[in-house]
């Protein structure tokens, strides 16, 4: 099943959900529909039970550009954009796992989308920059939280002050992604490693845990998760089935 709306393309298949940015014109910049939008898409993605993971991508050439800065609103509130169609925070909010597909330039808010995603996987096209300061602005979407956790503190500093882009290999060297691929193999890839998502509670569970630890000391994170699985029902049965289903899977 595949649903278009303006700027936005959907797509069902199997328990993995397709969101496709669909702007090439503009290089995928979000407007501020799309922005209201792409969060109302993924808050429904997250509250359908047939939804294991959600992949998010775009339409070449570019991910995303971030905010579209042609489109004026003289009454734009900073404060304001912090909470309302904030994509970053929605994405941060889900408990159903979301694979970002970065097909191309991933600049700004488009890098914030791909930071707040559970994780990222790239084409051998793809690039990713932070503008922000080269435009006299500051991010919103949390960037300036999450890329040095992805990066390191002082490759996070550089990239922000100096808006130069980052290529694919490197990103994937610094732990920015998972994966670089053939750009033409990128849809394929990212709906083949959605298929490998367990189909299970655990998953936001485990998601909840590392988003909840990441922060802790190790003693406290150790401590939070036996807290959280203490008192988790365990079936022995259903356990062991999933485990023969498991071993088969890997022999497959």
């Amino acid at each position: 099943m595949t649903d278009r709306t303006s700027h936005l393309v959907v797509g069902d298949a199997a328990g993995v959900r397709s969101i496709t940015l669909d702007r090439p014109e503009a290089k995928n910049a979000l407007s501020r529909a799309m922005r209201s939008e792409l969060c109302g898409l993924l808050a429904s993605a997250d509250r359908d039970p047939d939804v294991c993971v959600v992949v998010l991508g775009a339409v070449d050439p570019a991910f995303c550009a971030g905010v579209d800065f042609k489109e004026r609103d003289e009454s734009f509130d900073p404060y304001a954009a912090r909470f309302t169609a904030n994509p970053g925070r929605a994405l941060r909010a889900m408990t159903t796992p979301v694979i970002c597909a970065v097909n191309g330039a991933c600049v700004s808010g488009g890098l914030e989308i791909a930071l707040s995603s559970s994780f990222v996987v790239a084409s051998d096209r793809a690039s990713f920059a932070d503008t922000h300061a080269l435009l006299d602005a500051v991010p919103t979407w949390g960037l300036t939280a999450l890329l040095p956790r992805a990066v390191g503190i002082r490759k996070a500093r550089e990239m922000s002050i100096t808006g130069c882009f980052v290529g694919a290999e490197e990103a994937h060297r610094l732990g920015l992604v998972n994966h670089v691929v053939d750009h033409e193999a990128l849809g394929p890839f990212a709906l083949e490693l959605a298929g490998r998502v367990a189909g299970t509670s655990a998953v936001g569970e485990v998601l909840r845990l590392y988003d909840r630890g990441e922060d802790l000391p190790m003693s406290a994170a150790l401590a939070l998760e036996a807290s959280e699985t203490a008192g988790r029902a365990f079936d022995a049965e259903a356990f062991e089935n999933a485990g023969r289903a498991v071993a088969r899977r890997d022999r497959g």
